[in-house]
């Protein structure tokens, strides 16, 4: 049986959720489950702490888990990325009272505040910056007005509370995150894990494309197959007025309007396009 990890809280854990279902998991989960049996599926999934994933996929206790890369990284585990999942996208920045630091250079001698200490050694070391890191669980936005550190580091998604507190963004982000799917260093994909994998790679090829149908005059084909090429060709087929042919293709769903607006203009009709609830590509 096939053990996986998936986060119980934060910007991790709901996408997750959404994600997994969407491959055909969890289907009797809860929200409140801290383990749940796939029977169906022959999976058991382990809903904890996004910052204890890393640890327990790289120990090999578990076999897969979902995390975000700055925790996979901050962790130190022995786990490496398998894929990119498309969510919970974040950056590791540096802020400091506004006036007080141009660049991380500025930093260098101060002490500076974070929940990924990992991360925040590794950076500095990179850049030759020496400085003092105070390590703190969880929320670093107010560590400055407390007395504790001169700026912080932390994984925010708009900066928004480092501004409540008082803080402006320095420099440029130390790290860009999202979510990952993670396996232990070394270990292969065996048949298990494949087959996890695909279906969560179909459901972000889900995700990403529509599917496009339209009519076009016979002799306009080729061009119309040119705005829209498809995953390996598109699929035309003859319709009863034998001056037209109806085609079908994959479509990049952020392209959707703009292919829509060419393919009008060079004089195709009935274009309609549908969501793609699963697929393998």
């Amino acid at each position: 049986m096939l053990r996986v990890a998936v986060p119980n809280k934060g910007a991790l854990a709901e996408p997750a959720r959404d994600m997994l279902r969407e491959a055909g998991y969890l289907a009797a989960a809860g929200p409140r489950d801290l383990v749940v049996i796939d029977t169906v599926n022959d999976v058991e999934f382990f809903f904890l702490r996004p910052r204890d994933i890393a640890i327990y996929v790289g120990s090999g206790t578990l076999d897969l888990g979902i995390t975000g890369l700055d925790m996979l990284l901050d962790s130190r585990a022995d786990a490496r990325e398998v894929m990119r999942l498309g969510f919970a996208p974040s950056t590791f920045r540096l802020a400091a009272p506004a006036g007080t630091a141009s660049g991380p250079a500025d930093l260098a001698g101060r002490r500076i505040a974070t929940s990924y200490p990992a991360l925040l050694d590794d950076h500095l070391a990179r850049a030759g910056i020496e400085a003092t890191v105070v390590k703190l669980d969880g929320a670093v936005e107010n560590a400055v007005r407390l007395g504790v550190a001169d700026a912080v580091a932390d994984v925010v998604a708009t900066g928004g509370t480092l501004r409540q507190a008082g803080l402006e963004i320095v420099g440029e982000p130390l790290l860009v995150s999202e979510a990952l799917l993670i396996r232990r260093a070394g270990v292969g994909q065996d048949g298990e894990v494949a087959t996890f994998v695909r279906r969560l790679q179909g459901v972000i090829a889900a995700r990403t494309y529509v599917m496009m149908d339209y009519d076009i005059p016979a002799d306009l084909v080729a061009l119309a197959c040119r705005i829209t090429p498809g995953i390996e060709s598109p699929t035309v087929s003859p319709l009863a007025d034998a001056t037209w042919s109806a085609v079908r293709a994959m479509v990049a769903r952020d392209k959707v309007h703009n292919v829509m607006d060419e393919l009008y203009e060079l004089g195709a009709r009935g274009i309609i396009v549908t969501d793609i609830h699963a697929c393998r590509l």
